[in-house]
């Protein structure tokens, strides 16, 4: 028996190439066009297991066509048993070149608590392993290249 041993959490995307269901649990407004989406993982010891610098996609069949979307979430991997995406939702008519909105960012909105959307990943080319050091990978065959550095820049930004 081992009194002090570290119990690992399970991990949520184990494979890439799974579609894994997740419920809404809740939803908070941010602000009129944002809000923050917070989905179930399948228990409570669940991490969602997404390296830092990694994202997932979110599918859903919307209008009868599968519509397929990059996020990054919000929380991490020291949160167990949720995942949290902060989403701006573009609204059909408010702008004119955009006429119809975001389809995946109205379908979110439109969820109900209880209803499940499909997550896949970890999906992405570079993983920070942490002490400035980066996996960067030319392409999604390609083995990692491991690059140091000694400070990064970053800008927050969206589309």
């Amino acid at each position: 028996m081992k009194l002090f041993q570290r119990s690992t959490p399970a991990i949520t995307l184990e494979s890439p190439d799974i579609k894994y269901p997740l419920r809404l649990i809740d939803r908070e407004i941010i602000s009129h066009d944002t809000r923050r989406f917070r989905f179930a993982l399948p228990s409570p010891q669940h991490i969602l297991g997404l390296p830092v610098g990694q994202h997932i996609y979110l599918s859903a069949r919307i209008d009868g066509n599968l519509v397929v979307r990059p996020y990054t979430p919000i929380s991490s991997d020291d949160d167990k048993g949720f995942v949290d995406l902060v989403i701006k939702v573009y609204f059909k008519d408010t702008h004119p070149k955009f006429p119809a909105g975001g389809k995946m960012s109205q379908y979110l909105e439109s969820m109900q608590i209880g209803d499940t959307i499909e997550f896949r990943g970890p999906s992405g080319l570079l993983v920070y392993q942490g002490k400035g050091k980066f996996a960067i990978r030319p392409d999604k065959k390609s083995n990692p290249i491991i690059r140091t550095v000694k400070s990064v820049g970053m800008i927050a930004g969206g589309t």
